[in-house]
C-alpha cells in the first residue's frame, strides 16, 4: 500500500512514520523545502519522545517530498489556524491540500482528513475540491479521523488512544479503520463524517471550559481570602467532581483554538464563547498580581521563567507568555525570558542566573518539572517577589530564601487570615499520589518583605 501525507508537522510527520513503520510505502508533502530537505537527509524538524528510533525504523519506506504523487490512500494532516481578528477557522491550507490531491485521484483511492476543521468541511470544502477533476465521492472514499494526540507523548497516544472514524459511507468507515488498525492499538470507533468533526471540537472545548471554571475558581478564591488549590484538592474528594487546575491561560493549537471553530457558525453558543473570553483574560489576571507586587518599584524588571504553553515541552503555539509579555511591555516592565525547553522564540532567551540576576519578579508560567527543584539561594534578585503561576515551587524553601512568595488563587496570602482556623489537618495532602500542587506552604504565610516589614501578601 501507498501512503501520500500531506502536511509534515507535529501531527502528519509522526502519523506518516508509524504508517511506514508498520509496513506501507509513505510520500510525504509538505510545502517547506527546508523540511523536505532536513528529513531526507536523516534529521528531525522537531524534537519528541521516540521520533528518533521510529524514523529509523521507518527510514527505508519514506520519503518526503515537496508535490503529491499518485498512492492509495491519502491523508491530510495540515493546519488549521484561528483569524486571530475574526475568530474563524482559516481553511486555506486544507483547501490548497485538497487541490493538489485531486488531479492524482483515481476509483477506489481512500481520502482520510485528520485536520481539525469545522462541521460541515468535508461536505462543503473539501470533497468538491477532491471532485474538480472528475471523480466522484462513492467512485473515491473519504473518511474524516480526527488526531487525538498531545506533545511530548504524541507516539504512545497515537498507538494507544481509542479513535473515531466518521466516513462518507460505509465502504469508506470500513477502510479508514482497517488502516488505522496497523498501529492503532486502542478501540476504534466508528461514525459519520460530521459527527466526527464535532467530536473532536467537542473533546477541547470540554477541556478549555473545565480550565475556564478553575481560572474563576481560583479569582473568586482571592476575593474570599482562601487557597483555591486546598479547595479544589478537598471538592474533588467528591466522587462525581473533578476540577481541573488553574493556570496563567490556556495554549497549543487545539485547546485555544478549536472551540472557535466549533462556534464559528453559532448563533446560540453562550459558555463557550464565555469559556475562551475567560482563559485569554488569565495572562492579564497574572500581570495584574505583578502590578500590585511592583507599585513603588522604580524601573522593575520580570523574568519569565517558562513561556512554552505546557510543561516538559518546547512548543509555545498560542502560549499565554506571549500575551503576558506584550501586556507587561506595554505598561513599562522590562521583560526577561528563561525557557529550558524552548530554542526558537520571538523574545531573547537567557539561562536562568542571567534572567534573574537584578530582576524584581519572577513569574512562573509554565510546569515544567525541572523547575520544582530550582535553588532560590543562586538567584541574585534586586527585589525578592515570585509569582507561582502554576503551584509548582516549593514554596517554604523559597520563602526560607527572603522570597515573597504569590500563587495564583491563594486568596489567603493575599489577607491575614487567622492561621488556626483555615490551617489545614496534617495528613490532607499525605494521601494524594498524584495531587496537583507541590510541596505544600501553610495556607497563611507570614513573609519578611523586601523593605524590611514583616506582613502578608
Amino acid at each position: 500500500m501507498k501512503i501520500c501525507v500531506l502536511g509534515l508537522g507535529y501531527i502528519g510527520l509522526p502519523t506518516a512514520l508509524l504508517f511506514a513503520a508498520h509496513g506501507a510505502d509513505v510520500v510525504g508533502i509538505d510545502v517547506k523545502q527546508s523540511v523536505v530537505d532536513c528529513l531526507n537527509h536523516g534529521n528531525l524538524p522537531f524534537r519528541e519522545p521516540g521520533i528518533e528510533d521510529l524514523y529509523r525504523e521507518a527510514k527505508e519506506r519514506f520519503v518526503a517530498r515537496t508535490e503529491p504523487e499518485a498512492a492509495d490512500v491519502f491523508l491530510i494532516a495540515v493546519p488549521t489556524p484561528l483569524d486571530p481578528a475574526t475568530k474563524v477557522s482559516d481553511l486555506s491550507y486544507v483547501k490548497k491540500a485538497a487541490g493538489t490531491i485531486a488531479p492524482h485521484l483515481s476509483e477506489g483511492d481512500l481520502v482520510i482528513l485528520e485536520s481539525t476543521v469545522p462541521p460541515g468541511t468535508s461536505e462543503r470544502v473539501v470533497i468538491p475540491r477532491l471532485e474538480k477533476n472528475g471523480v466522484a465521492v462513492g467512485d473515491f472514499l473519504y473518511a474524516h479521523c480526527p488526531e487525538r494526540a498531545i506533545p511530548g507523548r504524541t507516539l504512545q497516544e497515537m498507538t494507544e488512544n481509542s479513535r473515531i472514524i466518521g466516513g462518507y459511507d460505509r465502504e469508506s468507515t470500513d477502510r479508514a479503520t482497517s488502516i488505522y488498525q496497523t498501529f492503532v492499538r486502542g478501540q476504534i470507533y466508528q461514525t459519520d463524517t460530521r459527527t466526527a468533526e464535532f467530536v473532536k471540537l467537542m473533546e477541547n472545548t470540554c477541556r478549555d471550559v473545565n480550565i475556564a471554571l478553575a481560572n474563576e475558581f481560583a479569582q473568586l478564591a482571592e476575593e474570599c481570602g482562601i487557597n483555591v488549590w486546598e479547595a479544589i484538592t478537598l471538592a474533588n474528594k467528591h466522587p462525581r467532581v473533578s476540577i481541573l487546575n488553574p493556570g496563567p491561560g490556556v495554549g497549543g493549537h487545539c485547546i485555544a483554538i478549536d472551540p472557535w471553530f466549533l462556534t464559528e457558525n453559532s448563533t446560540r453558543c453562550r459558555m463557550v464563547s464565555t469559556a475562551r473570553e475567560v482563559n485569554d483574560s488569565m495572562p492579564n489576571y497574572v500581570l495584574h498580581v505583578a502590578r500590585s507586587l511592583l507599585a513603588g518599584i522604580r524601573d522593575p524588571t520580570i523574568s519569565i521563567f517558562g513561556v512554552a504553553y505546557k510543561g516538559n515541552i518546547g512548543d509555545t503555539r498560542e502560549s499565554p507568555a506571549f500575551k503576558f509579555i506584550q501586556l507587561a511591555e506595554n505598561e513599562g516592565y522590562a521583560v526577561r525570558c528563561h525557557d529550558p525547553y524552548v530554542e526558537m522564540f520571538p523574545y531573547p532567551l537567557m539561562d536562568m542566573a542571567d534572567a534573574a540576576t537584578g530582576s524584581d519578579c519572577i513569574a512562573v508560567l509554565t510546569d515544567h518539572e525541572s523547575f520544582r527543584t530550582i535553588d532560590p539561594a543562586v538567584l541574585r534578585m534586586r527585589t525578592k517577589f515570585v509569582i507561582d503561576a502554576r503551584n509548582i515551587l516549593d514554596h517554604e524553601k523559597w520563602a526560607g530564601h527572603g522570597f515573597a512568595v504569590r500563587v495564583l488563587g491563594d486568596g489567603s496570602s493575599v489577607q491575614p487570615v487567622p492561621l488556626g482556623e483555615i490551617m489545614p489537618s496534617a495528613s490532607l495532602y499525605s494521601t494524594d499520589t498524584a495531587r496537583s500542587i507541590a510541596s505544600p506552604s501553610p495556607p497563611s504565610i507570614s513573609l519578611l518583605s523586601p523593605n524590611g516589614r514583616e506582613g502578608f501578601l
